[in-house]
């Protein structure tokens, strides 16, 4: 998760979709249409930014994973097996991030 201000976040992301669905259910019992529209745009946007962090938590994991294994690669092909254990901890880190990210 990343806490750079702009970028997508899973927690936020969420945080606005439910508020949303919870806006969106006030407007519903109250009849007030301006209600009902805010949450369900809410909503969305809460979705867009949850898929985006997301996706970008997988692109991540999939750099550390590559980049882990050439580590390992180069390392066992060296003799450095300091290189090569710091590769495989980097390349099973990426695989973690990207089962986080999977889209399900």
């Amino acid at each position: 998760m990343s806490s750079n201000i702009g970028e997508p976040n899973k927690t936020t992301g969420q945080y606005h979709s439910t508020k949303g669905n919870v806006v969106e259910a006030v407007g519903n019992l109250t009849g007030l249409q301006s209600w009902q529209q805010s949450g369900k745009e809410e909503h969305a946007q809460g979705e867009i930014e949850y898929k985006a962090a997301q996706a970008q938590g997988y692109a991540e994991g999939t750099m550390d994973r590559v980049g882990g294994k050439k580590d390992a690669v180069l390392g066992a092909v060296t003799g450095d097996r300091s290189q090569e254990a710091a590769g495989n901890i980097r390349q099973d880190k990426g695989e973690a991030q990207q089962d986080l990210n999977k889209n399900v």
